[in-house]
């Protein structure tokens, strides 16, 4: 029997609007923000916990993953198309070097997004909403940037149209980045966030001449990442897992130092 019309259509049209993949995911950037308040000096620390007020929490971890979830808010649709391509950078140079013209037109892309939302948050004379949404942005962006597909030079949408087959499902590279290589830990956000402290601050790579803005840095650092994580053969087993993992954990902890740094630097008055 042909298949009606009408609920092709339908059917398409759900294949089309599934969303990317979010980057870190709720549990990557959950432990980004716990890190990072961590490594709060107290003046910065009694200012997020002021503008978190009015989210009822006082935890960074709680608010993560907001600028993703304004996504499937129905009344947030204009601030998610707005803000939708502020999550990555796409680099168009295979030696991942940062072009703003060529690779942030219209300053939309991630490295223009997170000086614009930390100079709002910085501005006393912004009101406490707006500051708390930039806040929200930041905290979600830096975990962002430094997820690698988030700022890749391939032509895939960050790998989310190069499939894998992993733990014996059909899925995408960015998925796994995502949230696959984290959850093979089997721990929640405030456990894996212990378990990644207890390893002391993390080292930071060195500046990149002739580079002075840190966020294009960052940006060209997760780069160069994406260049070794591609599996051969699109299967992901437990050598990639073992291979891969600690270096998406160590990004986590970068993100963490590098969102302490830039709150304790806008918030330190």
């Amino acid at each position: 029997m042909p298949f009606p019309r009408r609920l092709l259509a339908a059917a398409l049209a759900t294949l089309i609007a599934v969303p990317a993949a979010q980057a870190w995911g709720p549990l990557g950037h959950s432990i980004v923000a716990a890190l990072a308040q961590q490594q709060l000096d107290p003046a910065a620390l009694a200012a997020v916990e002021q503008l978190l007020a009015a989210e009822h929490t006082t935890q960074l971890a709680d608010v993560a993953s907001w600028a993703d979830q304004v996504r499937d808010d129905p009344d947030r649709q204009d601030l998610w198309q707005q803000t939708r391509r502020l999550h990555y950078v796409n680099f168009h140079d295979a030696d991942c070097h940062y072009d703003p013209p060529r690779d942030c037109g219209d300053g939309e892309c991630i490295v223009a997004a997170l000086p614009h939302y930390l100079a709002i948050l910085g501005d006393r004379t912004q009101s406490a909403a707006a500051r708390l949404e930039a806040l929200k942005f930041v905290v979600h962006f830096v975990g962002d940037i430094h997820q690698p597909l988030h700022a890749g030079d391939r032509d895939d949408l960050g790998g989310n149209r190069y499939q894998v087959q992993f733990e014996g499902r059909g899925t995408n590279l960015h998925r796994v980045w995502d949230s696959g290589l984290l959850n093979t830990r089997g721990l929640d956000w405030q456990a894996y966030s212990a378990t990644l402290a207890a390893e002391g601050p993390a080292k930071l790579p060195a500046p990149i001449s002739p580079l002075d803005n840190p966020y294009a840095q960052w940006a060209e650092e997760s780069c160069a990442i994406t260049h070794g994580i591609y599996p051969s053969g699109h299967k992901i087993g437990e050598d990639y897992v073992a291979k891969e993992l600690p270096v998406a954990e160590n990004q986590l902890r970068i993100a963490g130092v590098h969102l302490a740094q830039v709150l304790n630097t806008t918030l330190q008055k």
